[in-house]
């Protein structure tokens, strides 16, 4: 198939999963799986509650809304916060700053990584990632991702040289790296690990929470991640030295450093060596990001459950290759990714989209996808797409075979078994010179949701929707 809405092999009727009838796809005419808005965090679908919003004008109120007041540090909204994430984390520190991308530079800054050093990162990642490198004056070192979409330890290996003085690790869309073998390639190199966590809070790894593998975790709590205050983001980690330095350069000036050393003096001579970069997080932010770290986990499961039962429906298709994790639930869950190795990626996304399910080809030509590396053209100048992508063939090959479908943590059970129902239905015809799947028999939702041990209750909505109303109303 080449990708065209009028592939010959989609043109024909399928069976639809559980129906007495054919029906044609949406993209040729027929009747769309889904005709409300698929839920997303751009469309308002965010977990955020009354308590939370209370929050917020709490801080508001209070007319405080710098950092730096009159107050104690634990006294502050963002001192409470970081107090918060360090015994959530199990971390020594932790700071809360304006974004996860000044995260990841404030990491690579303070610990001393050198400038024009290359630091080696992923193919496969959001742009803020080689931004923040080159934020940090760095430079990024892309390396390949295998098919599941994570770091190629085989290919760091084979384009290690003495000038990379860090490996930045991404948990992309959620799914954990592989830090085992990241952490012992990484000290068998000499060279310090950051995570870039950003699309991954609250994801464990054999136990233990993703961003306190490395020197340092980098973490966003912009409005589609799993603790959302529209912007923002704080960093972990267990190196106070590093952490000082981390302050500092954040805007801790005038010795505003010693408010995160209570109980002792900062681990720097002085505040005043290293640049003030103005990356404070502010208090109105704090107080939201406080009162949503209490239901993360109600959050995180609500992620889980969404991501298992659709993984579970689906993972009898041949047309398509489920995304696998490094470990058993070492994944966040916020995004459903599969391949489609022996067909068109991009006209079966677009055909979903038809269908009422919002996604998208990761390597598409026909999309300015920030998470392609060959669109950021900040690193390759005037060089042609053909050229770029030579760089990284496989991680070329992975993200034009991918589809990538938002889950929102409001999904209810309806919504999951009409994603289920599209892509079925989807796949079926691309797939059409090959055995179809026998088709979902009536009651199979059910079956699915006892072996699953159930569904999670309804999401409460955000405050201000008709349902959120309904809800108030009924109270």
């Amino acid at each position: 198939m080449d990708g065209k809405m009028e592939s010959p092999a989609l043109a024909g009727l399928v069976r639809e999963p559980g129906g007495a009838g054919d029906a044609r796809l949406a993209v040729h005419g027929g009747d769309p799986v889904r005709r409300t808005p698929w839920p997303t965090y751009d469309k308002g679908a965010v977990f955020v509650h009354p308590e939370d919003e209370e929050a917020a004008l709490r801080a508001i109120r209070s007319h405080l809304y710098f950092r730096y007041d009159y107050r104690a540090h634990r006294e502050t909204e963002c001192g409470g916060f970081e107090e918060e994430l360090c015994r959530y984390f199990g971390s020594k520190h932790a700071l809360a700053v304006s974004s996860g991308t000044t995260a990841i530079a404030l990491a690579i800054m303070a610990a001393g990584i050198p400038p024009g050093s290359l630091i080696a990162c992923p193919g496969f990642t959001f742009v803020a990632t080689p931004s923040a490198i080159v934020l940090a004056g760095c430079k990024p070192l892309l390396v390949e991702v295998d098919e599941n979409l994570r770091m190629d330890l085989d290919d760091l290996r084979r384009r290690w040289t003495p000038e990379i003085k860090a490996i930045l690790v991404v948990h992309m869309r959620g799914f954990a790296a592989d830090m085992e073998g990241l952490t012992r390639l990484a000290a068998e190199m000499g060279v310090p690990v950051f995570e870039d966590a950003v699309p991954a809070l609250g994801v464990e790894l054999q136990g233990r929470k993703l961003g306190t593998f490395g020197l340092a975790g980098a973490f966003s709590t912009q409005s589609d991640k799993s603790l959302n205050c529209g912007e923002g983001g704080f960093l972990v980690t267990d190196d106070s030295v590093l952490f000082a330095r981390a302050v500092v350069l954040s805007g801790a000036y005038e010795g505003r450093v010693r408010r995160h050393f209570p109980d002792g003096e900062p681990p720097i001579a002085t505040d005043l060596d290293l640049p003030l970069l103005s990356f404070r997080m502010d208090e109105i932010r704090a107080a939201l990001l406080r009162a949503e770290l209490r239901r993360l986990p109600v959050r995180l499961e609500r992620f889980r459950r969404n991501y298992d039962y659709v993984a579970a429906a689906l993972s009898d298709l041949t047309e398509i290759e489920i995304r696998q994790p490094v470990a058993p639930g070492a994944y966040l869950g916020e995004a459903f990714i599969f391949r489609v190795p022996g067909g068109d990626a991009k006209w079966f996304a677009r055909a979903l989209c038809c269908e009422g399910i919002d996604a998208r080809n990761l390597g598409s030509d026909e999309d300015a996808n920030a998470r392609v590396f060959w669109n950021w053209r900040f690193l390759f100048g005037a060089e042609e797409v053909k050229e770029i992508k030579a760089l990284l063939p496989d991680t070329t090959r992975h993200m034009e075979q991918a589809v990538d479908v938002p889950l929102s943590s409001s999904l209810s059970i309806e919504d999951c078994d009409q994603l289920i129902e599209a892509v079925r239905k989807v796949a079926r015809a691309a797939g059409a010179d090959r055995r179809p799947p026998e088709p979902v028999q009536a009651g199979a939702a059910d079956e699915r949701r006892h072996a699953l041990g159930g569904f999670p209750a309804e999401p409460v909505p955000a405050a201000g929707t008709a349902d959120a109303a309904r809800r108030r109303r009924r109270r």
